[in-house]
């Protein structure tokens, strides 16, 4: 389905947890109706205890406080949160319970990746930042740098219905049948300023394509300049093919990579399409500060995007996200400011010297990974058809270790 963007909107950008958790834990105190709460990780540390206590002092207000975690990113959270929270009167639930160990399958493969809190249906929060304390991290990726950002206007109604939509869902799935919904609060969508936004989700029924599509609507349009800053970046053909695309219209593309990853395989498959992104004009930089986990764009100083979605086939193809889309030149001008700021302060910029020099085994350990990273994804049903439909045509993809 196609973006629609409302305008009226008032987004405001929040430079990781230094930010969001002060403004988050705000609202929730400020909270008299309703609170839904989404997120992959919910960590037994400062900030998960200090997120469950105001969670708690809610429900004892008589806010109607509903919780959704992942089941596996958040697989402690039944022992270190839920005891606590039900006996307050949160209601809290695990989406995709995991019993025994994560298995290369579709259905187990699907996550609730989502980081998304909607209160009183008057504000909201999408982006990247789980409940987890910046410095819950070790000692050399340390803060962790992410992106969110709080809405208000009348984007929340689509907001609204997403998280309300994914409460219901999980509820049944879990037979939580006693949970009923009272009459949810009326989003508040009068104008709150001048943004035109629009709130995408990726599901596996009628919203499969579109981040992806978003993403793409804004390379293929793109007049003078793409920055992206994705902390798994390992796209497709249909994704590569269009950053090559617009490469050659001249438009200046620069990424932003982890230096520093939790996830060591898809670091290596991505660092296999080097050669070919450096070869096309794509400048690409890995952050070495600390550990980046932003997935944010920026084209043309206008377009903007701020969410949960990497851009890899485990977030683009499987799990659930949620990003929201912005058309302002302030709000992008702010979000590209501050991801150049971090480029300048932390990151090293790949140059091809850099790739020719490596040995020939670790150009091979990275080779392997990315054909690695392709037989997992096709293992779970998610094969050429869905990620690398057109393979035959150029795209951005892994080279030989002898080229």
């Amino acid at each position: 389905m196609a973006a629609e963007f409302l305008p009226g909107n008032r987004i405001t950008l929040l430079d990781s947890g230094a930010q969001y958790f002060p403004a988050l834990l705000a609202e929730i105190e400020a909270a008299h109706s309703e609170i839904f709460l989404e997120s992959y990780i919910f960590a037994d540390d400062e900030i998960g205890n200090a997120v469950a206590d105001a969670l708690c002092r809610a429900a004892a207000r008589g806010v109607q406080v509903n919780v959704t975690v992942d089941g596996f990113g958040a697989r402690n959270f039944k022992s270190d949160f839920l005891p606590r929270l039900t006996a307050a009167g949160v209601r809290a639930m695990l989406y995709r319970p995991e019993v025994g160990h994560l298995h290369l399958r579709r259905h187990r493969l699907r996550r609730l990746h989502r980081k998304l809190v909607v209160i009183d249906g008057r504000i909201a929060f999408v982006g990247g930042i789980n409940i987890i304390d910046d410095n819950n991290a070790p000692a050399d990726m340390r803060p962790r740098f992410d992106y969110a950002v709080a809405v208000e206007g009348p984007v929340l109604r689509p907001l609204h219905r997403a998280a309300r939509r994914m409460w219901e869902i999980v509820s049944w799935a879990n037979f939580k049948r006693r949970y009923r919904m009272k009459a949810p609060a009326a989003p508040c969508c009068e104008e709150a300023g001048h943004q035109a936004a629009s709130f995408l989700i990726r599901d596996n029924i009628l919203h499969r394509h579109d981040i992806l599509n978003a993403y793409l609507d804004a390379i293929d349009g793109a007049q003078r300049e793409i920055l992206i800053a994705n902390a798994y970046f390992l796209p497709g053909v249909r994704f590569g093919r269009a950053l090559q695309a617009a490469a050659r219209r001249g438009v200046r593309i620069t990424v932003l990579l982890q230096g520093k990853t939790d996830h060591p395989l898809l670091r290596f498959a991505t660092q296999a399409l080097y050669a070919t992104a450096l070869e096309a004009g794509i400048r690409i930089f890995e952050y070495e500060k600390s550990f980046m986990h932003a997935k944010v764009a920026v084209v043309d100083g206008y377009w903007a995007t701020v969410g949960s979605s990497n851009i890899d086939p485990f977030s683009l193809l499987i799990a659930k996200e949620a990003n929201l889309v912005v058309r302002d030149k302030g709000f992008a001008g702010e979000l590209q400011h501050s991801i150049e700021q971090a480029i300048a302060d932390g990151a090293r910029e790949m140059l091809p010297g850099d790739l020719s020099r490596q040995p020939i085994h670790s150009r091979m350990l990275r080779w392997l990974a990315y054909g690695l990273v392709r037989f997992m994804v096709g293992i779970a049903g998610y094969g050429p058809k869905h990620w690398q439909a057109d393979e035959e045509k150029p795209g951005l993809t892994a080279r030989s270790p002898t080229e």
